[in-house]
């Protein structure tokens, strides 16, 4: 039994679901998404909100169960509230900025990384050292925060590069005398 899969999915006041076969589509204040769901999974709307089941009682229905029911619930979190991550430079000279819809960045190289921000997607910079990426596509909000990172992932002697606020970072010692 997947327990994951057995909770049902909460459905917030001012969203609105729509079932159609394995197709869910879902409204709220912030979009509307949707996805098609596997075969292997029947999915129904209660009073208590979206209920996901395997059809039948094989490895890969179970391996689907709670994937689906993940999927729904970031569905329902996304067009309701919406994901967020935040990231951090740090480093000496390193700086963020927003020009439109382009995110430029002074990571210490000879050249400002220019990077475009994908549709759907919201980067902000409350400072010059803080970036946001806000959406209602949480797969999409994590690639392009990882995409941001990759450019300059932190270093493990100084710390320096581009973080997720929070995130803790091995230190190395430096060689010795």
């Amino acid at each position: 039994m997947s327990r994951i899969g057995k909770k049902p999915v909460p459905v917030p006041g001012g969203v609105e679901v729509s079932l159609n076969g394995q197709a869910l589509a879902v409204k709220g204040p912030k979009g509307e998404m949707s996805a098609v769901l596997s075969d292997l999974i029947a999915i129904e709307k209660t009073d208590e909100g979206i209920l996901v089941s395997p059809k039948e009682k094989s490895q890969a229905a179970r391996s689907f169960w709670g994937l689906s029911r993940s999927t729904v619930a970031n569905l329902v979190t996304g067009v309701s509230e919406g994901f967020e991550k935040k990231l951090e430079l740090q480093g000496v000279g390193y700086r963020a900025q927003v020009q439109g819809q382009k995110l430029k960045l002074s990571l210490g190289f000879s050249h400002d990384v220019d990077f475009s921000v994908p549709e759907g997607i919201k980067v902000e910079c409350p400072s010059q050292t803080e970036i946001t990426v806000s959406g209602i596509d949480k797969q999409k909000v994590g690639q392009v925060a990882a995409e941001i990172r990759s450019y300059r992932p932190p270093e493990p002697y100084k710390g320096k590069g581009v973080r997720y606020v929070g995130e803790y970072i091995f230190r190395k010692e430096g060689k010795k005398k």
